[in-house]
């Protein structure tokens, strides 16, 4: 059986470049990259699924290009706006997407267990999400964290972002009932804490990941990639690969 061979958009980035690492030492073949101002569409002809995390500015070129070679196409690219998800959406029609925040095993399996907690437990249980990067990211808060309160939000059944609160600064006044908020702290090289706080009368409860290097985004992608060959045309999560 041939190997799949795995296109990077955003081939020299942190995250390209421990994707490219993680493929080169596999079963999978490296079909090439493409960066800012170089043809995605002839990295897509040669191959088979392509994995994109470059910027929200490229998304639409990426996405032309998936289509265009009729494969896979899996998104991490985070900072993505409403326009983006319905330019996805728009895409899904013709091939497979899968678009999170995150692509560990570990924080997919996190936001599982928050959407469990977060149904079991009312609105009197305040939820706090915590996160903490290395000083050179560029986004707050972070995919990650979004995805975890839109986790946390869904299983509630409100909308994340009537009730979120973040930035708080002097003055702001009592929390909101049934307020999601957001803390982001920066410095160092971390590659990524998150903690989900469920605060109720006299008793808290903390769901938390650590990530200790980049390469388990870059596991996690590949092992997206490779699930994602094959499938229909939709919009995939990676609720999907792991089956949840």
């Amino acid at each position: 059986m041939a190997a799949t061979r795995i296109g990077i958009i955003g081939s020299k980035g942190r995250m390209g470049q421990a994707i490219a690492a993680i493929i080169e030492t596999g079963e999978h073949e490296l079909a090439g990259g493409a960066d800012a101002g170089e043809d995605v569409a002839a990295l897509a002809d040669r191959s088979d699924v392509l994995v994109d995390f470059s910027t929200p500015g490229a998304l639409a070129t990426n996405l032309h290009a998936a289509i265009g070679a009729g494969i896979p196409l899996v998104i991490g690219t985070t900072g993505l706006t409403e326009k983006h998800h319905a330019a996805i959406d728009d895409a899904t029609r013709a091939v497979a997407v899968l678009q999170t925040g995150n692509t560990s095993l570990g924080v997919t399996l996190l936001a599982h267990l928050v959407r469990q907690a977060a149904s079991s437990l009312g609105p009197d249980w305040d939820i706090e999400i915590v996160e903490m990067h290395h000083r050179m990211k560029v986004d707050a808060p972070s995919g990650t964290a979004l995805l975890l309160g839109e986790a946390a939000a869904k299983a509630r059944g409100v909308s994340l972002a009537e009730h979120t609160e973040s930035g708080r600064d002097g003055h702001t006044g009592a929390r909101a009932e049934g307020a999601i908020g957001f803390a982001a702290l920066r410095g160092g090289t971390v590659s990524g804490d998150h903690s989900v706080i469920l605060a109720g009368e006299e008793e808290r409860i903390t769901l938390s990941h650590t990530a200790e290097n980049r390469r388990i985004f870059a596991r996690g992608a590949v092992c997206a990639a490779e699930w994602l060959i094959g499938k229909n045309a939709g919009r995939y999560t990676m609720n999907d690969v792991l089956a949840l």
